[in-house]
């Protein structure tokens, strides 16, 4: 299966990009912003991503699909990595930092971290990345005749008042915010597109190797009423993603992982992606983007 990866310099996208360089049944493609990541990417001894492998264009760019090279003809299906990335401004660092010793003397957390502003990386904020550029992609997918489209997403796009949907807005509410709420908009133009899908929402991302924990899938959110940690390892994402390209049904679904023991009292090996998502689906469950 021939199969593309955007968002491929990003740190979930080198993981999606190296475990099908390292499946034969996978003939993979990455597709990065600049010539500078594909550098890097290809450098990248982890990723084993030659030369040919490397597309380079912007997915925000107007002209997007023909600034695109002739050699993506045939390909199968898309695993879409891309977002926006937020920066802390150093301006609003600068002042917590100040502030810092006295919030300490008044037993108060040292630095409170809704306080702070937020700048996205390359002026690529969501509405413009999660937005516009992933329905750049979707119509790529389309045109091309592609069988499957993967995204990557995020926990919490059901609730408006998420406190990631501040992050970029000034503290009047203007500005270049709501990214779980572009995301959302983006995933439901998918669910309507006529394509094949598997939409992945996992939790807090960590930088952990991944098959240590035990998946566990659910839909709309409903995973944070019954655990309190909701993180999830890149590398286990990347296995969902993978996984997700043999799905027979379409889906959307959140994921986190959890320490063995708490799952079927910590008996029996740790379930594969595959795995768990096999049994997921089975329960026939999906996102409701009505709500």
């Amino acid at each position: 299966m021939k199969v593309l990866v955007t968002g491929a310099a990003g740190k979930t996208g080198r993981l999606v990009l190296k475990k099908l360089e390292d499946d034969p049944r996978y003939d993979p493609k990455a597709l990065v912003r600049t010539e500078e990541s594909a550098v890097k990417l290809i450098k990248d001894r982890e990723s084993h991503c030659p030369l040919e492998h490397m597309v380079v264009s912007d997915i925000t760019s107007p002209t997007f699909e023909d600034d695109l090279p002739n050699g993506l003809n045939g390909m199968d299906a898309m695993i879409i990595c891309t977002s926006a990335v937020p920066r802390i401004s150093r301006l609003s660092l600068a002042g917590a930092a100040l502030k810092a010793p006295w919030n300490v003397i008044r037993r108060k957390p040292a630095v409170d971290f809704k306080s702070l502003r937020f700048k996205w990386k390359h002026g690529g904020y969501p509405e413009k990345v999660d937005y516009h550029g992933q329905i750049h992609q979707i119509e790529l997918a389309k045109k091309m005749g592609m069988k499957k489209v993967v995204v990557v997403s995020s926990m919490g796009a059901s609730n408006p008042d998420h406190f990631l949907n501040s992050v970029g807005k000034n503290r009047d509410g203007t500005g270049n915010g709501d990214i779980l709420t572009w995301k959302r908009k983006a995933e439901k133009y998918l669910v309507e597109s006529g394509l094949n899908y598997a939409i992945i929402h996992p939790g807090g991302l960590i930088d952990t190797p991944g098959g240590r924990e035990e998946f566990v899938l659910d839909v709309d959110d409903k995973i944070g009423t019954y655990h309190d940690k909701t993180r999830i390892s890149r590398e286990d994402v990347a296995e969902l993603c993978v996984a997700a390209l043999d799905a027979k049904q379409n889906c959307s679904f959140d994921c986190i992982t959890v320490p063995r023991q708490q799952v079927n009292g910590g008996t029996g090996s740790v379930k594969s992606a595959s795995d768990a998502l096999t049994e997921f689906l089975q329960q026939a469950k999906t996102a409701d983007y009505a709500r």
